[in-house]
């Protein structure tokens, strides 16, 4: 795990042993998108990556809508911290 990575998710994290959170859980999906994003403009004709790409997004967006509807400041806070635009 590079420390970029390590960086993003020790800051939500509130016990080592549980990571199963909703806000680490979007940090980890969204570091896998970013690293993905880079991936698709080297390697253009990708296509089954992408649909894992596209699985990845639709997930992440379904764990923001569940910390959207249990705590809005987490929310709002989460998405301002990893620079999303919702």
């Amino acid at each position: 795990m590079n420390t970029v990575k390590k960086n993003n998710i020790s800051e939500f994290i509130f016990d080592k042993k549980n990571i199963g959170h909703s806000e680490v859980q979007i940090t980890i999906l969204s570091n896998k998108i970013n690293y993905l994003k880079n991936h698709f403009s080297r390697n253009k004709k990708d296509f089954s990556g992408k649909r894992g790409l596209l699985k990845m997004v639709s997930h992440r967006r379904k764990l923001l809508n569940y910390l959207k509807d249990k705590n809005i400041s987490q929310y709002s806070n989460l998405i301002s911290k990893l620079g999303l635009r919702r």
